[in-house]
């Protein structure tokens, strides 16, 4: 494979744009980060003959064996790129499989998701109840709808902001969500969480196909994103803290602290596999570290002589 062989194709591109403009959005990804990712993706793409998104597991092996004379800690970035693309690319309905698991893993740990405590999200809540005390108009009630939502049910950007204008009703405990790959799933949803969309609602247009529109289309995912970071400031939480996934991710650690059996996690975060999943198990383990050494009843004895 040569880079020399053909630039990125037009499809290429227009999907890179899509997954940079996503990860600023709902992960908060930081400015190099991204450049680092686009600059992956190009030369995957370029060494592909411009046909990285409708890679083969047999193509990635190929590109994979490219990389052979790079440094560790660049394959494991390259692949990670990669990784996220291709989910991407599953998530957003783009293609139907997922050819990554052909990609090296190169001992890299994959570090732990970006979570809230339970303060923070108390300080969140507080602060979006003084807004509504002080001004229940329409900009706080769909604040209001957005954050229990997403807090309250662990349900992905995209699927919060595409949400159709009847997804939540009265009588019903549950949203029928369309997630990764089309599939479709309940996710339960809290009578708070209820309530607030069901406030909000009485504000949107009846002939509005979404629940939160804006224009034509439905609430953008940077916009969302803005929103989430807006109120989290206010609340005296750092903006590099927070973002619509680190929401998800409070959502799933708090469950699991409290009890949560795994299969039913997964099943609420719409994961394919388990083993996305588990990594929620190691910040629970990491929870359960601080509260023994700082709980437990003889973290401040000395310890007995032989």
């Amino acid at each position: 494979m040569s880079e020399a062989a053909a630039p990125a194709s037009s499809m290429d591109r227009r999907l890179i744009d899509q997954f940079a403009e996503m990860l600023a959005a709902e992960r908060g990804c930081a400015l190099n980060t991204l450049l680092a990712y686009r600059t992956d993706l190009n030369s995957a793409s370029t060494l592909l003959g411009g046909r990285l998104a409708e890679a083969t597991r047999d193509d990635l092996v190929r590109l994979a064996a490219s990389w052979a004379e790079l440094a560790t800690s660049s394959v494991s970035r390259k692949s990670s790129a990669l990784r996220r693309f291709f989910a991407f690319l599953v998530d957003e309905g783009h293609r139907a499989d997922d050819p990554a698991a052909a990609l090296p893993r190169p001992g890299a740990q994959r570090g732990l998701p970006r979570t809230l405590s339970h303060e923070d999200v108390n300080a969140i809540f507080q602060r979006l109840a003084e807004r509504l005390s002080e001004r229940p108009d329409v900009a706080n009630l769909r604040l209001s709808a957005l954050i229990e939502l997403l807090y309250g049910s662990g349900m992905r950007a995209t699927e919060l902001v595409s949400l159709p204008r009847e997804a939540v009703r009265v009588d019903q405990p549950f949203i029928i969500l369309r997630g990764k790959g089309g599939k479709e799933r309940l996710v339960p949803i809290s009578d708070r969480a209820r309530h607030a969309v069901i406030r909000w609602r009485e504000t949107v247009p009846p002939e509005s196909p979404y629940l939160f529109p804006s224009g034509k289309s439905f609430l953008s995912r940077v916009r969302l994103f803005q929103i989430v970071r807006a109120l989290a400031a206010e609340a005296g939480i750092a903006p590099e803290r927070i973002s619509p996934h680190v929401l998800r991710h409070a959502f799933a650690t708090h469950l699991l602290e409290g009890g949560a059996d795994l299969r039913a996690l997964q099943t609420l975060l719409g994961h394919a596999d388990i083993a996305t999943t588990q990594i929620y198990t190691h910040v629970g383990t990491q929870h359960l570290e601080e509260l023994v050494n700082s709980r437990h009843p003889l973290v401040d004895e000395t310890a007995p002589k032989p």
